[in-house]
C-alpha cells in the first residue's frame, strides 16, 4: 500500500479495479482550515482516458502489480493484430488496433515485443525507442542547391513514411526513432 505522499509520476496503482498511470501530482499541499490533500492526474491503462483525483492521509493506495511478457507479431487481418507466445507458437491471440495501432507503423511481421500486463490482459505494448527498417520506395535524387541538405520522402516496409536525406536509397536500412517517428541515421 502507498500513502498519499507517495504518488510520483510514473507510479501505478489501482483504482476501482482498473490499473492507473501517475502522470502529474501537485504535491502535498496543506492550507489553514483543510486536511493535507495531495492531487493527482491519472491515466486509464485499459481506457486511455484521464482523470484527476485529490487523495488525503486517510487514503491508502493500492500499488499496481503490471508486469512484462515478451510476445512475436505475426500478422494482421483488418484491424486485428495477431501475436503469439514466442516460445509456444500455437498460443495465439489478437490485440484490437485501439491497443497496439500507434506502434504497429514500427513493428515488422515476426518482431518481438514487450507486452504490459495486468492480471493477465494485455494493456499495451511496448517497443524499443530506435528500430531499424529497410526502405520500399524511394524518389530519385534530384541535382541542385543541396548546400543546405535536402530532404525527400521514403517508404518503409511497414509503410510508415519518413523524411530522409537525399543519399538514401531502396534497399537501405536505416534508424528510425519511434517516439518522434524520424529518421536518425543509416543503419550499419
Amino acid at each position: 500500500m502507498l500513502d498519499y505522499t507517495d504518488l510520483k509520476p510514473g507510479k501505478f496503482i489501482v483504482l476501482d479495479s482498473d490499473p492507473y498511470e501517475v502522470i502529474w501530482v501537485s504535491g502535498v499541499v496543506s492550507k489553514q482550515r483543510q486536511k493535507p490533500h495531495n492531487t493527482a492526474k491519472l491515466k486509464n491503462l485499459r481506457s486511455g482516458a484521464s482523470i484527476e483525483k485529490t487523495f488525503t492521509q486517510s487514503d491508502k493506495i493500492e500499488e499496481a502489480d503490471l508486469e512484462t511478457r515478451e510476445i512475436k507479431y505475426i500478422f494482421r487481418k483488418k484491424d486485428e493484430f495477431w501475436f503469439t507466445d514466442p516460445n509456444n507458437p500455437r498460443d495465439r491471440f489478437m490485440l484490437a488496433a485501439e491497443q497496439v495501432a500507434d506502434k504497429m507503423k514500427f513493428i515488422k511481421e515476426n518482431d518481438i515485443v514487450e507486452a504490459l500486463t495486468f492480471d493477465d490482459e494485455i494493456l499495451s505494448i511496448q517497443i524499443p525507442i530506435k528500430v531499424e527498417l529497410e526502405v520500399v520506395e524511394a524518389p530519385p535524387n534530384i541535382k541542385g542547391n543541396t548546400a543546405q541538405g535536402g530532404n525527400k520522402v521514403c517508404v518503409l516496409e511497414t509503410g510508415l513514411k519518413v523524411n530522409t536525406p537525399l543519399f538514401i536509397e531502396v534497399g537501405d536500412k536505416i534508424v528510425v526513432n519511434t517516439q518522434s517517428g524520424e529518421y536518425i541515421e543509416r543503419a550499419k
